[in-house]
């Protein structure tokens, strides 16, 4: 696999880097440019020279976050440098943003020399609301930490200590609640003596180990009192009286081990040695010290976490960072002090130990997490962990007095925090998971095209679907050997020319159109040369493959004729109908029939909408649908109004229990104040998010203009009322929208 190009090419393509700063307010007139800059900008200076607090009324201060970095200890790759560091960075603004909203502005200083980047940071205060240090090597970023923190008058935070600190006490809290152990009595053994590790020690002792029972190791073995090798003002806060030299000794009946250190650093003769139910923290990236697999096969008893996500109880920074600056800066805290470590200590806990929501296990392949030696620490896309932490930290930073704007209504602020959550990322996400629970075979008719070998190979990478490509072997080998894609095994590769059942599938299609003035030898040439569409299409009619994926090549009745030919409409249904799914930064809208049905019935209309609703469950949201119209409820008397009126009895009729009403107009069915103040009797009280047009006219110009003039990501069409599932790529797709449309299709037919 081209990992290495992947990774590229994700930062490469399009806009440059990961990041980009948008304007928060209006720029389009001669007002708003005078407003934005001179003269009118001048009033805000004014009033900040006058107050400086009112930077946070005027400027973006109060959620802007510099993350600093001077290269020297960049993830696993050491001193590479400020520059080559960059990457990193941004990176970490994008989680900073995808978690909590936190804008950020990486800061990359070109020095060595910790007073320098001091300076830097005490310079750039007026700018930001706090300071996230990164990837600074021991023992520099603990001085660089405590200067600026005596300093400076806002949250200054470095990760790699703290971050990590934190997530493992949580799940330390919840371990030794599962063992029986109290923290005042156990034996902790740290391995490794950088920011992390002393970070770790730190908070444990603040959390109430006894200093004593702590023993701390790094390269040259235990850091005991009276050493002179390797030791720094750090690692002597830890130096301990002991005749123990080597961590092989130190952890003998020890009950915790935590690993901040490298691969293969405890061996499993360590952990039989340990006392009673021990726990591992194996936190080691990429590779853990030593491996769940390998703790086990020793003893029954043993509690591992790692920084793994691909085993049970990962340490993740994730968890932390962003919520913990999220309620700091909303009480514009003047640091991040113990008491706001400790308090996110125990809201992770406490989430940890609480049911886990179906939101959640789906999220992460329906598995379900329930409190135990397996699920110790929350998990990092759970979207709880905002609100707890947040107003935990915000509230430890009140009752600290650290706070300059302490929050009086901590329900109201909550609500603000879920608001800030965009749900339409979290569904995709869900959509994918979903898929991955079950794979089903997609079969796609251009599989020599180059965004469909590459969007395959995420397939398969993901475990998404198995595909299946139609096509001529040589030719789309030859294309995967030129992208650098090494599918091999992994992918079905069918040629209709000599595939196995080609004179079975056209006797099938004979048999399905002979009354339809088709031949066999007609059939015949469909099956083998002439259309890879029929043949794909004829693959899921005859059960080689579970669902369809076809146009990225073709015009749109290219792909829908073949599936109607061969695979036809549900039983009962007057005809098949498109819908979008239109993804908004905010949340997820399903609008139908944006591609089929030109001029519906009021019963077409009708079974569009009762279609659409079950796409909506499908997709696991609770559907409230509007039908509409340019008029809202009766205020215009109209035939086109008419026939929407009476789809939505027939709605009513067959489905009691669906929300819908209608008709209605636009912004009527999206705008909740007015549903509510102008029309209280509707069965919808919210905004809907299933939304049904009158006719193709309308339905097709509004989700384009959403897409191409009002930012929503177009995910479609999708195909409703097959008798099995076949859905439509458009021209210009790119790889990641094929990926979100096979991850559709998965699932359709999962459901079919």
């Amino acid at each position: 696999m081209r990992k290495k190009q992947d990774a590229l090419d994700y930062h490469s393509s399009g806009r440059k880097g990961k990041i980009e700063v948008i304007p928060s307010k209006p720029c389009l007139t001669q007002r708003d440019l005078s407003l934005a800059y001179s003269p009118g900008v001048a009033e805000p200076c004014l009033e900040i020279e006058k107050n400086p607090e009112d930077a946070y009324k005027y400027t973006a201060k109060g959620n802007l976050v510099a993350v600093v970095s001077n290269g020297t200890a960049v993830l696993g790759l050491g001193n590479i440098g400020a520059l080559a560091g960059k990457p990193v960075m941004e990176g970490k603004g994008v989680l900073f943003k995808r978690f909590a909203d936190i804008d950020v502005f990486d800061i990359e200083v070109n020095s060595e020399n910790p007073d320098e980047v001091i300076k830097v940071c005490q310079l750039l205060e007026p700018t930001f609301g706090g300071i996230n240090l990164e990837d600074i090597k021991a023992p520099e970023c603990f001085y660089i930490e405590e200067k600026l923190k005596e300093t400076m008058n806002i949250p200054v935070f470095h990760d790699d200590q703290h971050g990590t600190a934190i997530i493992s006490a949580a799940g330390l809290t919840n371990a030794l609640m599962l063992v029986g152990k109290k923290i005042e009595e156990i034996r902790l053994v740290v391995n490794g003596a950088g920011a992390s590790a002393i970070a770790c020690a730190n908070l444990a002792i603040s959390l109430g180990l006894r200093k004593e029972n702590l023993i701390m190791c790094d390269t040259k073995g235990v850091i005991y009192r009276g050493r002179a090798e390797g030791m720094n003002k750090y690692k002597e806060r830890f130096a301990v009286d002991t005749p123990l030299r080597t961590l092989e000794e130190a952890v003998e009946g020890a009950d915790v081990l935590y690993g901040l250190s490298s691969k293969g650093a405890f061996t499993p003769e360590m952990v039989r040695k340990m006392a009673a139910n021990p726990i591992i923290f194996a936190m080691a990236n990429p590779d853990p010290e030593i491996t769940p697999e390998e703790a086990h096969a020793v003893r029954g008893d043993v509690l591992i976490a790692t920084g793994r996500s691909d085993y049970p109880n990962q340490v993740n920074n994730v968890l932390g960072f962003p919520f913990i600056f999220r309620g700091a800066l909303d009480v514009r805290a003047t640091t991040i002090n113990e008491e706001m470590k400790k308090a996110a200590v125990s809201a992770l806990a406490e989430l940890a130990r609480e049911e886990c929501p179906d939101s959640v296990c789906r999220a992460y392949g329906n598995v379900k997490f329930s409190f135990g030696r397996d699920y110790i620490i929350p998990k990092p896309f759970d979207p709880r962990a905002l609100l707890r932490v947040a107003p935990a930290v915000a509230k430890a930073a009140m009752e600290s007095g650290v706070a300059r704007q302490p929050i009086e209504d901590m329900e109201k602020y909550v609500e603000h925090l879920e608001s800030l959550q965009g749900k339409a990322k979290e569904t995709l996400r869900m959509i994918i998971n979903k898929a991955k629970c079950d794979p089903k075979r997609i079969v796609f008719p251009e599989g020599d095209n180059e965004k469909i070998l590459k969007a395959a190979q995420i397939l398969i990478e993901e475990g998404i679907g198995k595909p299946i490509l139609i096509g001529n072997q040589e030719k789309i080998r030859a294309t995967m050997a030129e992208l650098g894609l090494e599918l091999n095994g992994d992918v079905a590769i069918v040629d209709p020319a000599n595939f196995e059942r080609s004179e079975e599938y056209a006797e099938e299609l004979f048999r399905l159109r002979q009354r339809k003035g088709l031949t066999l030898s007609e059939a015949r040439r469909i099956m083998t040369r002439k259309s890879r569409t029929h043949f794909g299409c004829m693959m899921v009619h005859m059960g080689d493959a579970d669902t369809l994926l076809s146009g990225i090549d073709t015009h749109y009745p290219e792909t829908i004729r073949p599936a109607l030919e061969v695979i036809g409409k549900q039983q009962g249904l007057s005809s098949v109908h498109g819908l979008y799914m239109m993804v908004f930064n905010k949340g997820i809208f399903l609008m139908a029939d944006t591609t089929v049905c030109i001029e519906p019935t009021p019963e077409e209309l009708a079974e569009t909408a009762v279609l659409a609703a079950d796409k909506a469950r499908m997709l696991d949201l609770e559907p409230t649908v509007a039908m509409l119209s340019f008029s809202n409820f009766g205020s215009v008397s109209h035939p086109q109004t008419l026939k929407v009126k009476r789809a939505v009895e027939i709605v009513k009729e067959r489905e009691p229990n669906l929300i819908i009403d209608g008709e209605m107009q636009s912004d009527t069915a999206v705008v909740t104040e007015i549903l509510q103040k102008s029309f209280s009797f509707a069965s919808l009280k919210e905004a809907a998010n299933v939304l049904i047009f009158p006719d193709l006219n309308s339905g097709n110009i509004c989700y384009k203009l959403l897409h191409h003039l009002g930012g929503a990501e177009a995910i479609g069409p999708i195909l409703m009322g097959m008798k099995k599932p076949v859905h439509v790529l458009q021209r210009g797709d790119d790889v990641s929208d094929i990926v979100n449309m096979a991850a559709i299709a998965v699932v359709d037919a999962q459901n079919s």
